[in-house]
């Protein structure tokens, strides 16, 4: 299969919008752990702490992963530029893998923060208990 010049070109948008993606989550990451209240320690805050510690790791290998997308098919063009078409094709290849795990990593950073949800939820119905119980037993 022959590829043109402009076929790695196509990635360009969708590669830089990623990269977009990826920085919003990680800014709004960044604002929540900075947020957190050092004195509050418990069972939750305990768990929330590491779900973030892993879904930041994700994300800069999302990062990782995309920018390297990124360079490669920037590699690819230049090789296909130059001639080496054959060369251009293997490199935009190697593009999209990194593309596709960078993808990967995406979908398991949203199991993680789906994980984070479910933690903060499971907190609020035991509260939510305690205080019905609570309300229930004072006259």
């Amino acid at each position: 299969m022959t590829i043109t010049l402009t076929t790695p070109a196509l990635l360009f948008p969708a590669v830089s919008l990623l990269l977009l993606a990826y920085t919003n989550r990680f800014v709004t990451l960044a604002s929540i752990i900075r947020t957190f209240d050092p004195s509050q320690s418990d069972d939750n805050t305990t768990e929330q702490i590491s779900n973030l510690r892993k879904r930041i790791y994700l994300i800069r290998r999302m990062q990782e992963a995309g920018v390297m997308s990124f360079f490669l098919c920037v590699m690819s063009m230049m090789a296909m530029y130059l001639d080496y078409q054959q060369a251009g094709s293997y490199i935009f290849a190697a593009s999209l893998v990194f593309l596709m795990f960078s993808l990967y990593l995406s979908v398991r950073e949203i199991h993680i923060s789906c994980d984070a949800l479910d933690v903060h939820l499971q907190h609020f119905n035991r509260s939510f208990k305690l205080s019905r119980n609570k309300s229930k037993r004072t006259p």
